[in-house]
C-alpha cells in the first residue's frame, strides 16, 4: 500500500524512528541474539477496546522498511469505528523484522487511533447541530501533520496547520497593537487574505467586523455569550467557539448557533487506544 501526506515525510519518519530505538549500534540485540535469522512469524493486530482506526498504513510501513517481501494485510479501513476483540492487521515474514518493528508500528496506531476515537466523539456529541468540529496547533512537535490525519479520521476538520496559512490574531498580538481594531488593520495592509480574530468580549465584535476580520474566534464564552454573539455577527463572517470545550459542555456551544467549535483536547489529551500484536512461529 503507498501511503502519503502533503507536507509529511514518512520514509525519514521511519528511519528517525528506528534510528531512536536501535541506537548508535543500528541493533536489536534482544531480536539478534535470541530469534534465529531464518526465523518467520505471523502476526495479528488487534484492538483491545472499541476504538476509530488511524495509522495502519504507517504501521505497514514500519514493518516493510526491515522486510520489503513482508505480506501485509490490512482489514480495516482508515476511520473505522470497531468493537473490542477486532482483528486489524495480518502479517507474515521474517520474525526479526516484526519484532525489531512491532513497538515503532504499534506506538503510532494506539496514538493516533486514540486521537481519533476521542475526536468521534466529540463529533457524536454535536451531530446534528449544523456546527463543525476543529483541531487545533496543540499537537506534539514534529507530529503534526500525523495527529491532523488523525482528527480528520475521527470526523473533524483541520483548522490551520501552522503559521502560515491564516493569520490568528489573538489577546497578546492586541495588547500590543493597541486594539482589535488596529490589529485587523494591521493584517489586512500587508495582504493577508484570512484574518481570524479572537474576541473574548462582545464589545470587541464590531471593531473587529468594520477593520476587516474574515472569521471571529469567540474565546471562553458560555452558550448565552455565544448566542449573543452570533445574533450580533449575523452570518457576516464565520464564528468559531472555542476554549475550554469539554464533551460535557461541547453540545450546549454548537447549539447556540456558531459555525465551528476548535477543541485542543482532541491531539492535547486522547489516551493512547488499546491495540496488541501478537506473534506465532510459522
Amino acid at each position: 500500500m503507498t501511503f502519503s501526506l502533503p507536507q509529511f515525510d514518512l520514509p525519514s519518519f521511519i528511519l528517525a524512528t528506528l534510528a531512536e530505538d536501535l541506537g548508535p549500534s543500528g541493533r536489536d540485540v534482544t531480536s539478534e541474539s535470541v530469534i534465529p535469522a531464518d526465523a518467520r512469524f505471523a502476526g495479528v493486530m488487534d484492538s483491545r477496546d472499541a476504538i476509530v482506526v488511524a495509522g495502519l498504513p504507517i504501521a505497514e510501513a514500519f514493518f516493510r522498511h526491515l522486510d520489503p517481501e513482508m505480506t501485509v494485510e490490512i482489514l480495516v479501513e482508515e476511520g473505522t469505528s470497531v468493537a473490542k476483540g477486532s482483528d486489524l492487521m495480518r502479517l507474515h515474514g521474517k520474525a526479526r523484522a516484526m519484532l525489531t518493528a512491532e513497538r515503532s508500528a504499534l506506538n503510532i496506531v494506539q496514538h493516533l487511533s486514540g486521537v481519533a476515537t476521542l475526536t468521534r466523539a466529540y463529533v457524536d456529541a454535536i451531530a446534528g447541530t449544523g456546527c463543525t468540529l476543529l483541531d487545533t496547533r496543540k499537537t506534539i512537535p514534529g507530529l503534526r501533520v500525523l495527529e491532523k490525519y488523525a482528527t480528520r479520521m475521527g470526523g473533524a476538520t483541520n483548522h490551520r496547520m501552522g503559521l502560515w496559512d491564516a493569520a490568528m490574531i489573538k489577546d497578546n498580538h492586541v495588547a500590543v497593537a493597541g486594539g482589535v481594531a488596529e490589529a485587523v488593520r494591521r493584517a489586512r495592509d500587508a495582504g493577508v487574505d484570512r484574518i481570524i480574530l479572537e474576541v473574548d468580549r462582545i464589545d470587541q465584535i464590531e471593531p473587529g467586523l468594520s477593520a476587516g476580520a474574515t472569521h471571529l474566534l469567540l474565546d471562553n464564552m458560555d452558550a448565552p455569550t455565544l448566542r449573543k454573539a452570533v445574533a450580533l455577527v449575523a452570518g457576516r463572517v464565520p464564528t468559531e467557539a472555542s476554549g475550554g470545550v469539554t464533551l460535557e459542555t461541547i453540545r450546549a456551544k454548537a447549539e447556540s448557533g456558531v459555525t465551528y467549535i476548535s477543541v485542543g483536547r482532541l491531539t492535547q489529551s486522547a489516551p493512547a487506544a488499546d491495540i496488541g500484536l501478537d506473534f506465532t512461529s510459522v
